[in-house]
């Protein structure tokens, strides 16, 4: 039986007949590369869009989220594991079609879907076709995505993502490499390819202690977002809780959080931001300008709102992201 490989992704898996893809959810089956979870998410939620977190796109507002099993990445420290890290039927799964997903996002009253928990881009024609559905429908797609993916299915996926959060894990090859099994590059790729198609992006860095939690990792990351993607671009700097495969680890000290923030702030990231860490003041949102509180949050809730018509209540000037 004829081998086949899987081009979605920078691992490009080489199948024999009946093999499964790192991603544990594409197969050969009689000479033919198919995905094993289209239309069978194992999570299924209404969602807070705060929460995946995008902080600068249609706040407020809620995001019917799902997943499927598989990644195409294996993070040390993955908070979504017994998903992510097992096959398709090892997990609890519902069949929803797309056109089902867009009708519950819709009755929901989401203005967003999101493809999160996982990876969206191992479960791509599922995500696609409901993609394509929910803008017909007037409803917009949100990825929350490692990024690791080639750039011809990247150039499909920008016509119909409208929004992504990006997990930049770390700025070097090694932690690439030791975290999570995978290479840095084709992550910046997708980072300043979806920017450049007008997809909105929000970046996360989790900062995780003894791997990536110097100042120096901070400036180097900071530097590259300023020099590629630019200073609107926001940046989440979340904390780390042991889990997985690093529950030997403490979670991240506080002072650390403080400290990427303020490096970022620094380096001229206008948008910085403390995650999993509630009521710190990397929560909310400033005025580049005036340094007011235009967005005062707890947790996922939103406390103060002071953007009008997409600009400082205070000082009028513009803040970047889609806020209607």
């Amino acid at each position: 039986m004829s081998k086949v490989k899987c081009l979605l992704c920078p691992r490009e898996c080489v199948l024999g007949s009946g093999d499964r893809g790192d991603c544990r959810a594409r197969m050969n089956i009689d000479g033919k590369l198919q995905t094993l979870v289209y239309g069978k998410p194992c999570a299924m939620h209404v969602d807070p869009i705060e929460k995946k977190p995008l902080y600068h796109y249609l706040p407020s507002t809620s995001s019917f989220s799902i997943a499927t099993a598989g990644c195409n990445l294996h993070c040390m420290y993955c908070q979504n594991w017994e998903i992510s890290q097992r096959e398709p039927e090892n997990t609890r799964n519902m069949d929803l079609s797309p056109s089902e997903v867009v009708r519950q996002a819709m009755a929901a009253k989401c203005k967003t879907i999101a493809y999160t928990y996982s990876e969206p881009i191992i479960f791509f024609e599922y995500a696609a076709d409901t993609g394509r559905l929910a803008h017909k429908n007037g409803l917009l797609n949100v990825w929350v995505t490692a990024g690791y993916i080639n750039p011809e299915p990247l150039k499909e996926a920008v016509t119909f993502v409208d929004a992504a959060n990006i997990d930049l894990k770390g700025i070097t090859d090694k932690f690439y490499k030791t975290m999570a099994k995978a290479s840095l590059d084709p992550v910046l790729n997708t980072i300043k390819t979806m920017k450049r198609e007008g997809v909105w992006v929000e970046l996360t860095n989790l900062v995780v202690p003894t791997y990536n939690d110097t100042r120096e990792d901070f400036a180097k990351l900071c530097d590259w977002v300023m020099d590629n993607v630019g200073p609107e671009v926001p940046v989440h700097f979340a904390r780390f809780w042991p889990m997985y495969q690093l529950k030997n680890l403490p979670p991240t000290p506080e002072e650390v959080l403080t400290q990427a923030r303020e490096t970022a702030m620094s380096r001229g990231i206008q948008y910085a931001y403390v995650g999993n860490v509630p009521g710190h003041e990397g929560n909310n949102t400033y005025c580049p300008v005036c340094k007011k509180i235009v967005i005062k949050r707890r947790g996922y809730m939103i406390l103060e709102y002071n953007i009008i018509v997409g600009k400082c209540k205070f000082c009028n000037h513009k803040i970047a992201g889609r806020w209607e």
